[in-house]
């Protein structure tokens, strides 16, 4: 596979996962996950894990991979690069693992005494990624070794990295979010 053909494949596997976190932002609000509970001084997760931005950013991101199944001949097609189509197990494993990446990381961020909204290097821009290719390698194994070979990984890797920063900039910038990062 060429390097056009990797990225076309990293980013259209991804984007059940990438989704996820943006649309928790629309669908947040209300109670959070952790009941407003604290450890060790400190809350748990934070007001910006509710139980509604989890579940409306993993509905979203499963009907993410359901349409991207349904378009994926005619896109493969048109690009002449084979696409992921997406099992359900997959689709939920990748946007159900987005989401608790996230929940996981405000987790290290409360414990290490980072307040809600603080920057944390790497673990901001990685921690969805490293939890839903996690869960989709063991719910739907076969799945994933076809598409996430190592050059996929790689190019997700560094993906990632820059579409994360981009899209909190646009969302920053629209009002979104409270932070660039």
């Amino acid at each position: 596979m060429n390097l056009v053909a990797t990225v076309v494949v990293a980013f259209w596997a991804m984007l059940p996962a990438y989704v996820p976190n943006n649309a928790a932002v629309l669908f947040g609000g209300g109670a959070p996950i952790d009941g407003g509970r604290t450890w060790g001084g400190r809350r748990v997760l934070g007001d910006g894990k509710t139980w509604r931005g989890t579940a409306g950013g993993t509905v979203t991101g499963v009907l993410v991979a359901l349409v991207l199944s349904a378009v994926a001949p005619t896109v493969g097609d048109a690009l002449d690069v084979a696409v992921p189509t997406f099992p359900l197990a997959a689709a939920v494993a990748l946007a159900f693992g987005a989401m608790l990446g996230d929940v996981l990381a405000s987790f290290l961020k409360r414990r290490t005494g980072r307040e809600r909204g603080a920057a944390f290097p790497l673990v901001d821009q990685l921690d969805f990624v490293v939890v839903a290719l996690a869960l989709a390698a063991l719910v739907a194994p076969e799945w994933f070794g076809t598409w996430f070979t190592l050059p996929v990984l790689a190019v997700v890797v560094v993906l990632t990295p820059l579409l994360h920063v981009g899209t909190n900039m646009i969302a920053y910038q629209l009002g979104l979010k409270d932070e660039p990062w």
